[in-house]
């Protein structure tokens, strides 16, 4: 479904307006906008997109079936289920890709969304390769730059502050925790978060690699996750969970995946689990690493910008000042100028006709 026609369903009727200096968008008056905006018929969508499924897998990618990474994730067990739907017991397999880092929780609910569909899964604990990798030590030497006490008994994660209230400049932080319960926080140089960041990036690419492992064992197709505020926002690693066969959600927001997962019999459990970059061994949300919003007002600040509503249109219904949602709006324009090489494929500096798809310099 595509954007536009979520205006119909708020019935709302847009007018064309033009601002000294802008070009005509699409003004939605305040009194109409809301989160009803983000409303779907997931019957409808749900139906549509197995038929697409069917379509890319079978037809155009010419695959058996699918691979899919499950984290026990709202996302993926959305992309799951829906595949469930479309293919069949026999042509989809859920991986489980858990590491040394990752919540008992992820394999927990994982197993739970399994369990719920009937789903064929497998178990790769990636931990032994990120090891041998460096991983985990090449974190850790990034982090002993600015925390010097820091060793593997400690736990970890970065964060990030206020982007709504804040710095115009926010700069991340690592939140260390001793043996004992005690916690240490200190803001990163560039160089230890480029070398924290580095090493993390590590899991995402692991994890892709064993799902093409067992794609290229079975001839399958590997289904991507991103929901639309993470495709549009580049929430991703490169050729890590950025790489896919076919991404079936990334047009959908978040709100409304979650709308799927309700139609879809989604387990409460995962629906109601608060979403996680599950990255790092202490806990963190996704607005402490990267979304200046919780994901339900960050869609809504989105799909405004999107539809060309000005802060001041949108601010009482988000329950922030004109200020503070204009801020929301130029973190979202950074991010997708400085995200934009992440959708990039390799650019070639001379065409090859015979491989049209190819992007050239």
């Amino acid at each position: 479904m595509q954007v536009e026609s979520f205006l119909e369903l708020s019935d709302v009727r847009p007018a064309t307006t033009k601002r000294q200096g802008e070009t005509p968008t699409m003004n939605i008056s305040t009194a109409v906008f809301s989160a009803d905006v983000l409303k779907i018929d997931a019957a409808t969508v749900a139906a549509s997109l197995e038929s697409q499924i069917r379509d890319i897998v079978l037809q155009r990618l010419n695959r058996k079936g699918v691979v899919i990474a499950i984290s026990g994730g709202i996302d993926s067990s959305v992309v799951a289920a829906l595949c469930f739907k479309a293919l069949g017991t026999s042509r989809v397999l859920g991986l489980m890709l858990p590491e040394a880092d990752s919540s008992p929780d992820s394999l927990r609910f994982a197993n739970l969304l399994a369990q719920s569909l009937g789903l064929r899964t497998h178990i790769e604990d990636i931990a032994g390769i990120l090891t041998a990798a460096g991983c985990y030590q090449r974190r850790d030497d990034a982090i002993r730059k600015v925390i010097p006490q820091y060793t593997e008994a400690y736990k970890c994660k970065i964060v990030l502050p206020d982007q709504v209230n804040g710095s115009a400049y926010p700069i991340f932080s690592v939140v260390v925790e001793s043996p004992l319960g005690e916690r240490t926080k200190a803001r990163l140089t560039l160089d230890s978060y480029r070398g924290v960041l580095a090493a993390t990036n590590f899991k995402q690419r692991t994890r892709k690699m064993m799902e093409y492992y067992y794609a290229d064992l079975f001839d399958y197709a590997v289904a991507g996750t991103p929901n639309r505020l993470e495709y549009d926002q580049g929430f991703f690693v490169k050729n890590g969970d950025g790489a896919a066969d076919l991404k079936p959600i990334a047009h959908l927001y978040k709100t409304q995946v979650y709308q799927l997962a309700t139609y879809l019999g989604i387990p409460q459990e995962i629906q109601k689990r608060p979403p996680t970059t599950d990255t790092y061994p202490l806990e963190q949300s996704q607005e402490e690493f990267y979304f200046p919003l919780p994901y339900d007002r960050m869609d809504l600040c989105l799909y405004a910008k999107n539809h060309g509503l000005l802060p001041e249109e949108i601010a009482s219904v988000m329950e922030l000042t004109p200020e503070q949602v204009a801020r929301v709006y130029r973190v979202i324009d950074a991010t997708r100028a400085a995200t934009r090489y992440l959708h990039r494929p390799a650019v070639l500096c001379e065409g090859v006709p015979e491989v049209p798809d190819a992007v050239r310099v």
